[in-house]
């Protein structure tokens, strides 16, 4: 029975993704029915002939549809990274960014804008610097606390915090007409720069990051039982940590260096999820991902949905995530 419950709940959030899928293309100054994009869509790869205004077409192709996928990405894999980091850790506090990667991320973009770089670069530069700070965290970590999980949690603070001084260092040399505004406005987070290209970019490692927590997903409900528990069953304790925190670091990074630092997502939707389906990481993972997508989907398009201001990513993720944090922490009182 418990089987057929967890398909109809995850067989529900899917239909809800579909829905504000095609729901997205109706927000903004062109709204656009969902016969009108699939027929849009389908003419990239089939002889179609067109029956819509030209403008429309690159509407959905060059603005609304990146923008809507990434936010079903960047949203799912936050929320699959938080899940995997609350059970690696057992802790219910702990976010995405508990190894450093933002703060990591951060500087590394801003390095790259008072250089004047490209959006790729930028991209490129937040993506290696925050998997560095995860390595220099786990490093540190490793050599200091051998199997120890606080001693790694305190690592990541180190490392935050020696990079958020970096990042400070470097806006103290932007320029303050340019290069200083689009530094805030990255690390405030947004969609409204995303492309194709970074569909792409995204999806091979959010896959393979994915395939790897599925597979795993038995071996990391036998970690959080207990490590003890766990090696008696012939799991490799530190074989598996590593696999789960690069895994999940780079479900993180990715996401950072497409869309800038988004907070909340990965710590607040694995609660809704764990509500949903329980703490077994076998189901957590799938409901996690579909939840967080829908989340993200719903604030981008609120923001999309105001005219003549677009507001950042990660302040309304804020604004919305903190009171549903508290009001599950009320909730939760009996334990996690």
């Amino acid at each position: 029975m418990k089987k057929d419950y967890f398909a109809l709940k995850l067989t529900i959030l899917i239909a809800l993704t579909i829905i504000g899928f095609f729901g997205s293309f109706l927000v903004g100054k062109y709204p656009i029915a969902p016969r009108t994009v699939i027929d849009i869509i389908s003419s990239q790869f089939f002889d179609i002939t067109p029956y819509w205004e030209p403008v429309l077409e690159t509407v959905v192709i060059q603005v609304r549809l990146p923008r809507i996928l990434l936010a079903i990405l960047v949203g799912g894999s936050l929320s699959i990274s938080g899940a995997s980091y609350q059970t690696l850790f057992k802790n219910p506090m702990v976010s995405p960014d508990i190894l450093g990667v933002s703060a990591g991320a951060g500087f590394g973009a801003a390095l790259i804008m008072i250089n004047n770089g490209s959006w790729l670069e930028i991209q490129a530069s937040a993506l290696f610097f925050g998997m560095m700070a995860v390595a220099i965290a786990y490093t540190i970590g490793n050599l200091l606390g051998k199997r120890e999980m606080t001693i790694l949690v305190l690592s990541g603070i180190v490392v935050s915090g020696f990079f958020s001084a970096l990042l400070n260092i470097v806006k103290t040399y932007a320029d303050t007409d340019n290069q200083l505004p689009a530094i805030t406005f990255w690390l405030m987070g947004g969609l409204g720069r995303g492309s194709l290209t970074d569909v792409a970019f995204m999806i091979p490692a959010t896959a393979m990051s994915l395939a790897l927590l599925y597979y795993l997903r038995y071996k990391i409900d036998l970690l959080a039982a207990g490590e003890d528990q766990a090696a008696t069953m012939g799991v490799n304790i530190r074989a598996l940590k590593l696999v789960v925190i690069v895994s999940s670091t780079l479900l993180t990074v990715v996401s950072v260096s497409v869309c800038g630092i988004v907070g909340w997502v990965g710590l607040v939707i694995p609660h809704i999820a764990r509500a949903i389906t329980g703490a077994s990481f076998a189901k957590l993972s799938s409901v996690a991902f579909f939840s967080g997508g829908i989340f993200l989907l719903f604030i981008d398009n609120m923001i999309r949905g105001v005219e003549g201001v677009e507001l950042p990513l990660g302040v309304l993720t804020a604004l919305i995530g903190t009171p549903i944090f508290t009001l599950l922490i009320v909730r939760a009182r009996r334990g996690w």
